[in-house]
């Protein structure tokens, strides 16, 4: 018993050493570990231990016994705070900027998805203000009245209404009625018109005061002031475009009346209203061949007016505008004949059927 007393304890001391040396030299391993890829502290993570008896145990990294362990504790703190410091960074701290750049980022995002919204709803206030079709029913007000008493889409608006085109720029007045390049000579037809001024004792009664005349082309081939042949008490001039200086040195009316009776005699008369023209002139055409622009049952249809004035018949059916102004009897005249030019075949398909007709009968 002696002997295996003696025995035990040498063997005890025996297995005492080699716990001892295996025990320091995991904790070496344990440290250099620990330096080069240090834990977070709270980690329970768990190392393995030779206990006394020789058996392999798990001990905790927290060590109390070991003092070496102990000492590579606190380093283990400071990539905790780091790491937690790190993970507010990402949530939105100004530490790095990168939340904030992801916040304004997200803040340009909303803006831009903002602004369509705040053009539309813009844009469906304007369209609330614009008037409607509907509003605009009246085709007897000059859409330029209309353009300074409510604005230019009721003016549009209004030239629709009346089948006027304002989708295309017009042309100027005189690429329209005149033809470049054309002769400049006398025509089989003619188109004739005056300018009156008013004589009386409230100026009612009028005379003629300026004469023109156009080819079939447009060009003008006789344009004359006539000297009055009674007192003027109104020039008219906001219409007539006549000033006394014109007439003072104009022709003598038997003169131009014997002119003008030439150059109609035998041709075909275009115009508007030319009764009116025909009467201050004391001359007479043959009815047959008059065009008058006025009394053309085609264009009274076009334009719904039983007697449609020349400035309706250029807007709708040549789209110009004539008359802004003082009226220029040139201009007129070109007008008339291009109105003419415009439906000259059937206008004198019409007129031969016409005579046909009465022939016949």
């Amino acid at each position: 018993p002696q002997e295996f007393s003696s025995n035990w304890k040498a063997l005890q001391e025996l297995l005492k050493q080699k716990a001892d040396s295996s025990n320091e030299s995991l904790s070496t391993c344990q440290a250099r570990t620990k330096k080069k890829h240090p834990l977070p502290a709270g980690n329970s993570q768990e190392v393995p231990a030779v206990s006394g008896s020789g058996s392999v145990a798990k001990a905790k990294s927290t060590h109390k016994t070991d003092s070496g362990s102990a000492k590579a504790s606190p380093p283990l703190a400071e990539p905790k705070s780091k790491g937690v410091a790190t993970d507010k960074n990402l949530n939105g701290t100004k530490s790095n900027g990168k939340g904030c750049r992801e916040k304004k980022k997200n803040g340009n995002i909303l803006k831009e998805k903002d602004d369509p919204k705040h053009k539309r709803r813009k844009a469906e206030e304007h369209m609330e203000q614009q008037p409607k079709e509907a509003e605009i029913w009246f085709d007897d007000v000059d859409p330029k009245d209309i353009e300074a008493a409510i604005g230019p889409e009721a003016a549009k608006i209004a030239r629709r209404n009346l089948g006027l085109e304002t989708g295309q720029s017009k042309q100027s007045v005189e690429q329209v009625l005149v033809k470049e390049k054309a002769s400049e000579g006398l025509t089989r037809a003619v188109a004739m018109d005056c300018e009156m001024v008013g004589v009386g004792p409230k100026g009612e009664d009028s005379i003629v005061a300026r004469v023109s005349i156009v080819n079939q082309f447009g060009k003008c081939i006789y344009d004359k002031y006539v000297k009055p042949t009674e007192e003027v008490t109104d020039y008219r001039t906001a219409v007539s475009g006549i000033r006394p200086e014109n007439i003072k040195t104009g022709e003598d009316f038997k003169t131009v009346q014997k002119e003008v009776a030439d150059i109609l005699n035998g041709r075909i008369l275009v115009g508007h209203a030319l009764r009116n023209d025909l009467k201050v002139l004391f001359l007479d055409h043959p009815k047959k061949k008059i065009r008058d622009t006025q009394r053309y049952k085609p264009f009274r249809q076009r334009v719904k007016s039983g007697r449609p004035s020349l400035k309706l018949l250029c807007e709708r059916l040549l789209n110009v505008q004539v008359q802004t102004s003082e009226h220029c009897s040139i201009q007129d005249a070109q007008a008339a004949m291009r109105l003419y030019t415009l439906e000259k075949k059937k206008w004198e398909a019409a007129v031969k059927n016409k005579s046909n007709n009465k022939n016949c009968k």
